[in-house]
């Protein structure tokens, strides 16, 4: 049978890299909620609209269409912003805009709603504690502030996006501090979660322990 998934831990813990890896292997679809909060962040930036702005964050939100495929293809109102949200502007914006209620209580109606035919894996701040609580399986994957610091500034080096790695752990850090702060669905593990830590793991290694512990879930021997 399929389950969901439910990923949460903090910024650049390899969340998204593994959820797109657990996907391929089980055959389900990867939902990147965080893709969803950076395309808000994105729109709003260009519009001009301040991100402490809830009402008007709101208003453009319920004209704005956000899209995913499954090969990982981000769309905002049918533009390609794939590489966009994932620079380093756009990632504390997400974090501004997330803090918002009414922004996430939009944002998590539309994820449930895709959730309901099952077999998605879902990764973010939340999905196990509010998006879905009743999620087949929960991990909490999380890593050193300067393991995630060293993996993102690889991640811009091959991409060609000048970095520094000293600001980037900083920024990494003054994020963490934001998502496990705010009032607003703060990063914390949910009780059932099991918790992982992949500061000495492969992108591998972290996808095999996962994917034993949904084993028996999937196949029934463990009631959710």
């Amino acid at each position: 049978m399929k389950i969901n998934i439910a990923i949460d831990g903090p910024s650049a813990a390899g969340k998204s890299t593994i959820a797109d890896l657990l996907a391929k292997k089980l055959g389900y679809i990867h939902l990147d909620t965080g893709a969803m909060y950076r395309c808000v962040a994105l729109k709003a930036k260009r519009m001009g609209i301040a991100l402490d702005d809830e009402q008007k964050l709101c208003s453009m939100l319920s004209g704005t269409d956000i899209a995913m495929t499954p090969e990982g293809t981000v769309f905002l109102d049918g533009e390609d912003v794939s590489s966009r949200i994932r620079e380093e502007d756009i990632s504390m914006a997400a974090s501004d805009v997330s803090k918002q209620a009414q922004v996430r209580a939009d944002l998590v109606k539309r994820q449930q709603e895709m959730a309901k035919a099952r077999g998605f894996i879902m990764d973010g701040r939340d999905i196990g504690t509010v998006v879905l609580t009743d999620a087949g399986v929960k991990i909490f994957l999380t890593a050193s502030a300067h393991a995630r610091a060293e993996r993102r500034y690889l991640q811009n080096k091959a991409k060609g996006i000048p970095s520094d790695l000293k600001t980037i752990e900083e920024e990494i850090e003054k994020r963490d501090y934001q998502d496990s702060h705010r009032k607003n669905s703060p990063l914390r593990q949910a009780a059932d979660a099991v918790r992982i830590d992949s500061s000495d793991l492969s992108i591998e290694q972290v996808a095999d322990q996962i994917l034993k512990i949904a084993d028996p879930v999937i196949r029934g021997e463990v009631q959710q």
